[in-house]
């Protein structure tokens, strides 16, 4: 952290960061959907098709999604694995009634879906839809850990008969589900970038598309792509959580048309996800356009920007990527209108699809490149105040590619599509272009103090994988590049200011440890791993960022440095920044510095340890020039009654002369 003081009249230098919080919801609540109409008649038991495990609106919920061919009343069933008996429910499984409506005329039949709340952490669950005595299969999945560090995997447009071969778009879009959750097990949630079926009302494909069996025991984060807008059967076979279908999120303005539309949002864990019917992008065409979603991202992230870490926004029309669609007009339309609101809302990552080609861009602040000196493929990339990281998943199935065009003379910013300076062969935008005619996906690792996104092979130039078996070419070498090998990799580090943002992640009390790191990049502070005292608290120790201190005025008058802590908070949850002490010492001498006293945590003395300023150190009138570098050892000590979470707080640094 650099300090600086007036030369003249008194001054005071403050810097800070805002405090972050992380999600959790550990109350539990069942809510109970309204009951369907009275049962129609029916000869035969009703078939149940069309299962789908969805995303809740958190971490302790999940929706399910499915097809019944009579119009009765259904319901939901869930309990714990390993309560089941020979494969049989519990008497006390919880129930979710189920809502839904009659399919469209070309799809046949009705639709239902459920939620599930209440979910545990790090619990296997078995659930099944229908009712009494026509129950369907069972199918399982499992929740892990509420708190910290998870994967998810996102994959671009299967457009599953796209290719006319639907048997082999379906076996390339099988392989690569079961190759990327073989290679990630403990994946927490799939995310879509649209594009789930060639012909939106056509059952056959969305049959090849639900084949994975994968889908029923991983969440599907649905996005709505311009193959699957056209009629309702997207709609029908996914259930979205904190869904807005008003109008303006409708292409044509009509939520009551044969098409689909809505905005939606969820948090799950320190990551708030934003998904965006991009298809609706024009007033023209009757909904409200990009400023309707603009004005909807806007106001979800005021609300609940805070309550996440992260905030990744997924919509299907890439506004940066390398093939045929980047010069689309309509994308050349949202690439002026979306991203200097991403940036002013600090958005970290964009997930897209649509072009069926890789791409990554550098990182983009109000549509420009945000350092012109960033590199090409940078292994690392610092963000700053409003960098906006942009991907482009290439297609999941094999269906279709697109092949990458040329830059042209339209410019360097903007809606301009001219070429990189520093790799004349890509766009401006675009930090890694790729196209072998190879499946992937891509896989983003949620960490505390980073992402990491990375573009992973699925598949070789062998099938399945339609395109090449129609005869494209495909310049991907099996031996050299496998199944599970990179096409890309990149870090993300955030952005933290000149302050230092302190994050704990506290367990439960008693067994287990007490693990907690510093948030930020710019100079990581680790505390290490507390360990419980006297089976009433939680103790642990670390230092501050060195501070370095530099005076050379000729007044030589007397400075000093403090700081003072927040409380930490994890969304509602919270805890006093009185239990933060520190001992301040020199880590070099000089300007006269002198460490100041100790501060016990309150948990010793019930005292206010540093939520109050405390001095660091300080130097008297006369003090020689020079430097001097400021260090302290926290310590932490927090009663063991402090509920699980992720809390942050900020450390506030104040520079005082005279």
């Amino acid at each position: 952290m650099k300090l600086s003081t007036p030369t003249q009249a008194s001054g005071l230098v403050r810097r800070r960061v805002a405090t972050g919080a992380t999600a959790a919801f550990l109350g539990l609540a069942v809510a109970l959907g309204s009951g369907m109409a009275s049962p129609a008649a029916a000869a035969e038991p009703a078939s149940l098709t069309g299962i789908i495990l969805g995303v809740g609106a958190n971490e302790t919920q999940r929706t399910v999604t499915w097809y019944s061919s009579a119009d009765t009343a259904q319901k939901l069933q869930v309990a714990p694995t390993a309560e089941l008996a020979n494969g049989e429910f519990p008497a006390g499984a919880a129930t979710f009634d189920a809502i839904g409506g009659a399919n469209i005329a070309s799809s046949g039949g009705f639709n239902r879906h459920a939620t599930i709340t209440g979910l545990k952490e790090n619990t296997a669950y078995s659930y099944r839809v229908g009712t009494e005595g026509n129950w369907s299969t069972a199918y399982s999945f499992k929740t892990q850990d509420f708190e910290g560090n998870y994967d998810f995997l996102f994959f671009g447009d299967p457009q599953i008969g796209s290719s006319g071969d639907l048997a082999q778009d379906q076996a390339g879009w099988q392989d690569t589900v079961d190759v990327a959750l073989a290679a990630n097990p403990d994946s927490e949630l799939l995310v879509s970038g649209g594009d789930q079926v060639e012909s939106a009302n056509n059952e056959s494909q969305w049959n090849s598309f639900l084949a994975p069996d994968k889908l029923r025991q991983y969440p599907w984060a649905a996005t709505i792509g311009n193959h699957d807008v056209g009629g309702k059967a997207y709609e029908q076979h996914f259930s979205t959580p904190n869904t807005d279908r008003s109008a303006p999120l409708y292409s044509n303005g009509d939520p009551a048309s044969n098409t689909s539309g809505g905005d939606y949002w969820y948090i799950y864990k320190d990551v708030l996800f934003i998904d965006l019917n991009s298809n609706s992008y024009a007033t023209s065409q009757g909904g409200g356009g990009d400023a309707a979603h603009i004005k909807y991202v806007t106001d979800i992230i005021n609300k609940h920007g805070s309550e996440a870490k992260w905030k990744v926004l997924t919509y299907h029309h890439s506004i940066y990527s390398p093939a045929s669609h980047a010069k689309d007009g309509d994308n050349k339309t949202r690439r002026v209108d979306f991203p200097t609101t991403f940036s002013k809302l600090g958005v970290d990552l964009v997930l897209q699809g649509h072009d069926h080609s890789y791409s990554r861009s550098y990182l983009i602040k109000n549509s420009e490149k945000a350092n012109p000196d960033e590199k090409p493929g940078a292994a690392d990339v610092y963000p700053g105040p409003g960098g906006v990281l942009y991907v482009t998943a290439n297609s999941s199935s094999g269906s279709k590619y697109y092949d990458i065009t040329k830059p042209d003379s339209s410019g360097t910013s903007g809606a301009g599509n001219g070429a990189d300076p520093l790799n004349p062969d890509s766009y401006w935008y675009n930090s890694v272009q790729n196209q072998e005619h190879v499946r992937t996906y891509v896989k983003v690792q949620v960490r505390n103090d980073k992402l990491v996104v990375e573009n992973v092979r699925s598949g070789t130039c062998d099938a399945p994988n339609s395109e090449v078996s129609q005869g494209s070419w495909c310049n991907n070498t099996t031996a050299e590049q496998p199944v599970g090998s990179l096409v890309d990799k990149v870090t993300v580090h955030p952005y933290n200011g000149d302050s230092q943002s302190l994050q704990v992640n506290v367990p439960n009390a008693a067994p287990g440890e007490f693990g907690w790191t510093i948030d930020g990049y710019n100079g990581l502070v680790d505390l290490g791993t507390a360990q419980e005292r006297n089976g009433d608290h939680f103790e642990a120790s670390g230092k501050i960022n060195p501070i370095l201190v530099s005076d050379s005025r000729r007044s030589l008058a007397p400075w000093s440095v403090s700081a003072n802590v927040s409380d930490f908070k994890d969304a509602d949850k919270t805890f006093s920044g009185s239990y933060l002490g520190w001992a301040p010492h020199l880590l070099d001498g000089g300007a006269g510095a002198v460490a100041s006293e100790p501060v016990a945590s309150g948990y010793d003395d019930q005292g206010k340890g540093l939520s109050i300023s405390r001095g660091l150190a300080s130097a008297e009138q006369g003090h020689p020039r020079g430097s001097a570098k400021l260090g302290a050892d926290l310590g932490l000590k927090i009663p063991d009654s402090v509920q699980k979470g992720g809390y942050r707080a900020t450390l506030t640094i104040t520079a005082l002369s005279s």
